[in-house]
């Protein structure tokens, strides 16, 4: 199995700045990208674009799912997933826990009328006080999901994500202990670049942009990952570096949000492709990426999930930089990872640039 370059649609520009989904598609094409991540609130604009309502109901969902699935067909582009299912699991009210159950049921039909079989579920950050503490709750909800996935046909796979700045999970470590507890077959991984560094090598508060012990720590994590992780059950890459802050974020930086941890005022602001190192890229993301590829072996889609501050601006040039950019990235890995990538999809990606 090759290597195979994807994109989430959101890192090609919001929707709410008015970058319409199916250019976002069609960028995506363009710059040689073979899959895209739905991002579901690009989903949920397109329906309401298509049903010409401000709200989008179950119905209208699905018939948007439909159509981007014939629209990438027509681009050969395979949708690898659909994502963030968020604050699913662990919920500390149980009502609230059976109407993200209702979410997920319709989140599997949604994958059905996309013509995926992945959804992405990432670890919650709700207030403590929402989110239980003990880990078996999370594991049973978790377990919940996969049952209900797996009972569909064809089986849907779930990847669990540890978001760096997670209340209760917010390692890949706590993740993949949570995927063995699981224990089922179609409920995996999804290991992330930027969240791995952002919990253990990058400290967006301190006025150095590090944990005291970034490089100690990120060899030694890199090191379990590659001994523990079992390859099989990684679902989902994705890449993502980060900007080097010049200052610390604190509540006088511009990012600050008061209600948000730094590490996700960062994410939401200033995530890099790989190798901008001249935007400010400073994680050690070829070193993660070095070990997921090649000591533990990973061969799929690995696909660029960017969040930051220029996709939220009105600019009609942003899918078509943003996705020149990926693309640029996409080559910067190959050569410097060695990838074994598509040659029809690296050859127009080359010129395009």
């Amino acid at each position: 199995m090759a290597h195979k370059p994807s994109i989430c649609t959101m890192s090609l520009g919001r929707s709410f700045a008015g970058h319409s989904l199916l250019h976002k598609l069609d960028m995506a094409a363009r710059y040689g990208f073979r899959g895209i991540e739905v991002f579901y609130e690009d989903l949920v604009d397109f329906a309401k674009l298509l049903a010409r309502s401000p709200a989008a109901s179950p119905q209208d969902q699905l018939a948007a799912a439909a159509a981007i699935r014939a629209h990438c067909r027509s681009l050969d582009l395979a949708i690898v997933c659909l994502q963030p299912l968020m604050h699913y699991e662990g919920l500390v009210s149980r009502e609230a826990h059976r109407e993200r159950l209702r979410d997920a049921e319709l989140w599997l039909e949604l994958a059905r009328a996309l013509g995926t079989d992945l959804i992405l579920i990432p670890s919650s950050f709700l207030p403590e006080r929402e989110v239980a503490e003990d880990g078996d709750v999370a594991v049973a909800d978790l377990r919940e999901v996969a049952d209900m996935a797996a009972r569909r046909d064809p089986v849907v796979k779930v990847a669990y994500e540890a978001l760096c700045w997670g209340t209760r999970v917010n390692t890949w470590e706590q993740s993949w202990d949570i995927v063995r507890r699981v224990d089922r077959d179609n409920f995996g991984i999804c290991l992330d670049t930027f969240n791995i560094a952002g919990r253990v090598f990058a400290d967006p508060s301190s006025t150095t942009g590090r944990t005291p012990d970034a490089d100690a720590a990120t060899m030694h994590t890199l090191q379990r990952l590659v001994s523990a992780v079992d390859v099989s059950k990684v679902f989902l890459v994705q890449v993502a570096d980060g900007e080097r802050l010049a200052a610390p974020l604190t509540p006088s930086h511009a990012f600050y949000n008061p209600e948000q941890p730094s590490r996700m005022s960062w994410s939401r602001n200033a995530r890099l492709f790989y190798g901008e190192e001249r935007q400010g890229a400073y994680l050690p993301t070829r070193a993660i990426l070095e070990a997921i590829v090649g000591a533990l072996g990973f061969e799929g889609w690995l696909s660029f999930e960017v969040f930051n501050r220029r996709l939220a601006e009105a600019d009609k040039d942003v899918p078509e930089e943003m996705a020149r950019r990926a693309a640029r990235a996409w080559g910067r890995m190959v050569g410097e990872l060695g990838l074994r990538g598509e040659r029809v999809a690296e050859e127009r990606m080359q010129a395009m640039l």
